[in-house]
């Protein structure tokens, strides 16, 4: 995040910048100040206490430091002028500050308090999920929002009230996902994120909904509900620059390997076995196919890559080729 407000301000007002999270002696009174040669100033972004660093303790540096500050702040009036629904929608995109989520639920008496966000992937008829989505929604404090052209956000406060409904956000999603296929006849796909504590967290809430609906369809994972918690291992190699990426992919995968990766009826071979626990009996039922055709595979997989994915140690290896080949891929 740093880098990108980092160059966020170099382009908007060409100056030697750079950034970082606050610390605590940062939280002075005044909003910017000088220290060892440089112009630094504080200011909120998406929720988190920042500072900026112009190199130079010039004037035209501390006049551009105000209007910084200036700038940020700004936000606020601006997000004030939008629509409740806009004004969900830049909540749950982590824009604005904690105040202005603040003014937010003050402002149209919303309940403050531990949520978690679904992102909901509809193929047809977004304005009528919508609709309905919003008409069960009026029983309770929950928000329906519109993303994008095929992408619902449903906000869902939670509770500690004994007969609760629904005894995970998993299981709420598949509710949702199974209450529009009999209301309006579509296959929905629904990412799951997190349980947070306060309205102000649940952008990132969001984002792991949205991410984990993102893995799914980038890996073509069967089912229609996802958690984040199934693409922990994903998002972790996701994050490592392209360079260590392709890095990793050089060291670990010979040309025999990525024969095997790019091979689908052993990737799908692979990628069910995994999937039935390293059970054979299972996958040959899944796949319809006979122990020995299985055997057969497994055998050829282990041969071109040096895994034997019968054993869990070489599967978790096998797993992290498989998402590395194909983030590369993609």
């Amino acid at each position: 995040m740093t880098e990108k407000i980092t160059a966020e301000i170099k382009s908007r007002f060409y100056v030697d910048a750079a950034c970082r999270k606050a610390m605590a002696a940062d939280m002075r009174e005044e909003k910017w100040w000088t220290e060892d040669g440089k112009v630094l100033f504080r200011f909120a972004y998406k929720g988190s206490d920042y500072v900026g660093i112009l190199t130079g303790e010039t004037d035209e540096n501390r006049s551009i430091a105000a209007l910084l500050v200036n700038y940020f702040e700004g936000e606020l009036d601006r997000l004030a002028d939008l629509s409740k629904h806009d004004r969900w929608r830049a909540v749950l995109l982590g824009e604005g500050t904690v105040r202005s989520v603040y003014r937010f639920l003050s402002k149209y008496s919303i309940k403050n308090g531990s949520c978690f966000a679904l992102a909901i992937r509809v193929p047809r008829l977004v304005d009528e999920a919508m609709e309905v989505l919003a008409q069960y929604s009026e029983v309770s404090s929950d928000a329906v929002v519109k993303m994008d052209e095929s992408t619902i956000a449903l906000v869902r406060y939670t509770s500690t009230e004994e007969g609760e409904e629904y005894h995970s956000s998993f299981e709420f999603g598949e509710f949702v996902a199974q209450f529009l296929k009999e209301e309006l006849g579509i296959d929905a796909k629904v990412g799951v994120g997190s349980t947070v504590k306060e309205i102000k967290d649940v952008s990132l809430s969001y984002t792991q909904a949205a991410n984990a609906l993102r893995y799914a369809e980038t890996f073509s994972v069967r089912g229609k509900v996802y958690s984040y918690r199934e693409f922990v291992l994903i998002k972790m190699i996701e994050e490592l620059s392209s360079h260590k990426q392709e890095e990793y992919c050089a060291e670990l995968m010979d040309e025999a390997a990525r024969e095997v990766f790019e091979d689908e009826e052993l990737c799908l071979t692979a990628e069910e076995f995994l999937l039935s626990s390293l059970n054979v009996s299972e996958t040959s039922r899944n796949l319809y196919m006979h122990r020995n055709t299985l055997s057969y595979r497994l055998d050829k997989i282990e041969k071109a890559t040096g895994l034997n994915i019968r054993h869990f140690s070489d599967a978790v290896s096998f797993r992290v080729l498989s998402v590395l080949y194909q983030l590369l891929k993609k």
